[in-house]
């Protein structure tokens, strides 16, 4: 599965707040309390971008008792994501659910580099898919590539494959190359892994959202944050097409390190940075 440090940017890129106490609307008979009530127990959770989703939620709500039943899963910290079922990711909506990772929006910045290096790649794989989000968007994005996913959580492949399946994605359950048939052995062209990097040390100061909503093998990238895309950068060579391109989202103080492990791996590396996002992926391609 994808993992990342910070914590997860909702659909409308609101911050993640706090574990907050419990707050609770009054179940209203007939007709929604208004919006402004909503906003304000958002806000009173620490919901920094309380309106933009009050707006979601008002709109995912059905009935009264829908509404408060969602209002009152988001100020017990629950992620907005998990509240809506969804997350928005590239112009998608990724269906999430809960033990599975939710996409962060700066992984876009690694489907972007992806569709740069390769824009008419054939076979796509996301490896450690999660939700499959990266696959959808590189699916969407492409046309109709032939699109592989794999993930060693049965959660997570679960969710995949109802994310992919308009795509005809294909998700099997394994550790990364493992889960995949061999006859994808030198035809992949993109090779999108986002690993876990979270040093094992640093998983108890993610924030709450991650911590407490997301499983830990989607997070724990072993004692530098390194572990899982060691393994990946070694073994990229043999799936990669000529021209095929491995990439791997990082963080910035591990960005070097990365980007050795890719080298010695004898693919033709580099790192690409968006200030904006905050994001940091390396790419490597076979010769």
């Amino acid at each position: 599965m994808p993992a990342s440090s910070p914590a997860p940017s909702s659909p409308s890129s609101p911050s993640s707040p706090s574990p907050a106490p419990s707050c609770s609307l009054p179940l209203f008979s007939g007709a929604f309390p208004s919006r402004d009530a909503v906003v304000a127990a958002l806000r009173g959770a620490g919901c920094v971008f309380a309106e933009d989703e009050a707006a979601l939620i008002l709109d995912a709500s059905r009935t009264a008792a829908d509404l408060t039943a969602l209002v009152e899963r988001r100020v017990t910290g629950l992620p907005l994501e998990l509240v809506l079922g969804w997350a928005e990711f590239r112009g998608l909506r990724v269906a999430v659910a809960p033990g599975v990772f939710v996409p962060r929006r700066r992984t876009e910045f690694l489907v972007s580099q992806a569709l740069a290096q390769v824009p008419r790649a054939e076979v796509v794989v996301d490896l450690c898919c999660g939700s499959g989000a990266v696959g959808a968007a590189l699916a969407a994005a492409l046309g109709r590539p032939e699109v592989h996913a794999a993930d060693v959580d049965p959660a997570a492949v679960r969710c995949a494959r109802g994310n992919l399946a308009d795509a005809g994605g294909r998700v099997y359950a394994g550790d990364l190359f493992d889960a995949l048939p061999d006859t994808l052995r030198g035809r992949v062209d993109i090779l999108a892994a986002n690993v876990p990097y979270v040093p094992t040390g640093e998983v108890a100061l993610l924030p709450a959202e991650a911590r407490d909503h997301e499983p830990l093998v989607a997070l724990d990238g072993g004692s530098d944050g390194l572990d899982v895309l060691r393994r990946v950068a070694a073994a990229a060579p043999g799936w990669l097409a000529p021209g095929g391109c491995l990439l791997v989202e990082t963080s910035e103080r591990q960005a070097a390190d990365a980007v050795g492990a890719f080298a010695r791996a004898g693919l033709t590396t580099r790192l690409a940075v968006c200030e904006d996002l905050y994001a940091h992926v390396v790419i490597g391609v076979r010769d």
